[in-house]
């Protein structure tokens, strides 16, 4: 359904399914941190209805710009993706991780360690920036194996299409949390490699108002006892926390 503008009565805010960022529970309803921290701050500016929309990451900002969703969830900020869509103030700030088999034979300790070994092949997920480091890190195009979700590449990696996969170290950790069955483990990508991102909620260029009314939510929420029990409780440290918390505070 497309959308012109943005209703002040309802918000819809589109995520996908990436644990503890994003996900459904038994019930069908979901939650997640970025989740979490979205209905927060829509109740204090308020907007009434909260409406999950569940997509793929290549849909995230191409649904903001022709009004399918006024909101995503957290998403790196980039040069690029500034030329496209406004962010919010920063909701966390997370290591890339590579998800791997947990009896691989491969000695993989990080992006450098992909490129030197030419037989490794590497997923991303597409759009996503790990793609774009994976590359200035010298691990060569043709070994980067492009998915449309994480589901897919995790899969790839337990299949052995792929020998491990790129994304946020925590995200790994959360989809283990949820299927602790499966033979994989993860490797954190060392800080002399690639320093710690900061992400924020994303909305169309036309959203300025909507953006405004966000970032002061976030202002005084970011920081508090109860922002910071919400992200403990989604597996944040508290120094995960103090990288982003209000200076305010």
């Amino acid at each position: 359904m497309s959308r012109s503008r943005h209703n002040d009565r309802e918000l819809r805010f589109a995520f996908l399914r990436e644990p503890p960022f994003c996900y459904r529970l038994s019930n069908g309803s979901v939650t997640g941190c970025d989740v979490e921290v979205a209905r927060h701050v829509i109740r204090e500016i308020g907007i009434v209805s909260f409406m999950p929309a569940e997509t793929e990451f290549a849909e995230l900002l191409p649904g903001l710009e022709d009004g399918r969703w006024d909101m995503t969830t957290g998403l790196f900020i980039t040069d690029e993706r500034r030329r496209t869509v406004n962010f919010s103030r920063s909701i966390w700030a997370l290591p890339d991780g590579l998800l791997v088999r947990s009896g691989s034979s491969h000695n993989i300790s990080g992006y450098a360690s992909i490129a030197r070994e030419s037989a490794l092949r590497l997923g991303v997920v597409k759009d996503q920036v790990q793609h774009q480091t994976a590359l200035h890190l010298e691990v060569p195009n043709e070994r980067i194996h492009v998915f449309s979700t994480y589901a897919e590449a995790a899969a790839a990696v337990m299949a052995q299409t792929i020998d491990v996969y790129a994304s946020v170290a925590m995200a790994h950790r959360g989809y283990l949390e949820q299927y602790p069955a499966l033979q994989l483990k993860v490797v954190d990508v060392p800080v002399s490699e690639k320093s710690a991102e900061q992400g924020a909620f994303a909305f169309a260029k036309t959203q300025a108002e909507l953006r405004g009314k966000v970032d002061d939510a976030l202002t005084s929420f970011l920081g508090s006892p109860d922002h910071r029990a919400l992200m403990v409780r989604f597996g944040f440290s508290p120094e995960q926390v103090n990288m982003i918390a209000s200076t305010t505070r």
